[in-house]
């Protein structure tokens, strides 16, 4: 079944390969990016993607980019935002500009784009999904990692929260929190780095997809509210120095 699916942050790593395996599964693909080069360029050798660039901090852009997702295809019946950045800097140092620019560019960016696409979504007969990409990083941090442990610990009660909000409407919302994804250079990375997940390797963009595909199954119609975590058991894991 042909799904019109609106990927955020959909130019890079895990955002593109969302956009890749729906398209591929025969989704029609609305992705937003800010970055036009790339996005662009996976518009033309993906069939079925298409790219709007998106500033997702102005949330002009974001109506624009549900506007054109519902003129292309009529309707919208998956959300994943995925927009995301980082400002890793000692609190000393993070300026109100950093600070607000990851704020907005993570969390506020959710919202919004949850608020204007469920405007769209509560008029399908089977409601629609969200999926909030957050991160293990909400509930564990290193130092200087504030704003983004922020965002990401925002986003996973954001997420409970539309899931009860928009429950009548037959919207099912919620989030990842991926741990070590490698979206780069994967065969590059050490042993040592593979070996210390419970999984014994680090995870891959696809890893994350996977769980896309199981929250957004037109057959779901139980799971929401919740976050799922895919981090190769990291969290999991007791770690003392000996």
């Amino acid at each position: 079944m042909k799904r019109t699916v609106i990927i955020t942050g959909g130019a890079n790593g895990i955002g593109e390969e969302l956009v890749r395996q729906y398209a591929a599964a025969g989704d029609a693909v609305i992705f937003a990016d800010i970055d036009a080069k790339k996005g662009k360029s996976i518009e033309s050798s993906t069939e079925n993607a298409h790219f709007v660039q998106t500033d997702v901090k102005n949330v002009q852009e974001i109506e624009h980019l549900i506007k054109e997702a519902v003129l292309l295809t009529g309707t919208i019946d998956i959300l994943i935002n995925n927009a995301g950045v980082s400002e890793f800097k000692s609190p000393y140092e993070l300026t109100l500009e950093d600070w607000d620019h990851v704020i907005n560019t993570n969390l506020r960016s959710t919202f919004f784009c949850s608020k204007e696409t469920a405007k769209v979504m509560r008029k399908n007969t089977a409601g629609g999904f969200i999926v909030n990409i957050a991160s293990t990083r909400a509930s564990m941090s290193e130092s200087g990692t504030e704003a983004y442990a922020a965002t990401k610990g925002g986003i996973v009660a954001l997420t409970h929260a539309l899931a009860v909000s928009l429950s009548e409407d037959r919207i099912k919302v919620n989030s990842i929190s991926p741990g070590w994804i490698e979206t780069k250079e994967y065969e590059n990375l050490r042993q040592i780095d593979h070996d210390q997940h419970l999984s014994k390797r680090v995870g891959k963009p696809a890893d994350i997809a996977k769980a896309c595909f199981y929250l957004t199954d037109p057959e779901n119609d139980f799971v929401t509210g919740t976050d799922i975590v895919v981090d190769g058991g990291m969290t999991r894991k007791m770690i003392y120095e000996h």
